[in-house]
């Protein structure tokens, strides 16, 4: 098992892509942290995380507050004495054109996906430091790569995650943290549940693999960066889209 002992924080881990990330870490040896706001999707990850023969913890946190992240991360120092990664993978979308975006759509996505990415990296650094080094995953988009219609917020929240991994990496390279981010394509989670079925299938149609992703690709390599076999990998961002983007 790859990540055997690793102390491991999946943010908006009860769900979707993080839910699958919490899963595979749990299979891989670590201990896994599961946080999101749905307490009882938290305590369920926990107990599927535990039936795959995994070790977890679940806290209810909003990380759009300190307080909340810092409260969950003394818990988790408490408890194991370290923290060796971080998937900052929470995130929400809000979408509207320029001329029809609020106030209220912009600002809740920023708080969600940058804000609150920035809030639990600092949350976990001097862990990590005082722990010898750390691994810090930070979940992008394509739409953070090439922008799309519509997402104005997202698209500048997801460019935004990429210029944290880059800055962090060469900030905290020399102490021994990792700083990377996953770029998704088209992932087939409960975020879609309301796109119509014509809309899903045009979605497909663009990807040269002809199908949206799984959950669980994108735990993959989250497990993977996460362990030694991606021990000289720092500051990169990989995309994870099917070709989407060709």
């Amino acid at each position: 098992m790859r990540l055997r002992g690793n102390v491991a924080i999946v943010t908006g881990g009860a769900q979707g892509i993080g839910k699958a990330t919490a899963l595979k870490f749990a299979r891989e040896g670590a201990k896994v942290v599961v946080c999101d706001l749905n307490a009882d999707a938290v305590a369920s990850t926990v107990e599927e995380c535990r039936a795959a023969g995994g070790e977890a913890l679940g806290f209810r946190v909003d990380v759009t507050s300190r307080a909340s992240l810092d409260e969950m991360v003394e818990a988790v120092r408490g408890k194991y004495g370290r923290i060796d990664t971080l998937v900052n993978n929470a995130g929400i979308t809000r979408d509207a054109r320029l001329q029809k975006m609020t106030d209220s759509q912009f600002e809740e996505v920023i708080d969600v996906n940058l804000r609150a990415v920035f809030y639990a990296a600092q949350a976990v650094v001097d862990t990590m430091i005082e722990g010898g080094g750390g691994v810090i995953l930070n979940a992008s988009s394509v739409v953070g790569i090439y922008g799309n219609y519509g997402q104005t917020n997202y698209a500048a929240t997801k460019f935004g995650v990429i210029g944290f991994t880059k800055t962090w990496s060469r900030e905290l390279g020399p102490k021994g943290i990792r700083v990377n981010a996953v770029a998704p394509g088209f992932i087939d989670t409960p975020i879609l549940s309301t796109v119509p079925q014509d809309v899903l299938q045009q979605m497909r149609d663009k990807v040269p693999l002809r199908r949206l992703g799984k959950p669980e690709e994108i735990a993959d390599i989250y497990a993977f960066l996460a362990s030694n076999e991606a021990s000289y990998i720092n500051g990169a961002v990989i995309e994870v889209s099917g070709g989407l983007t060709l």
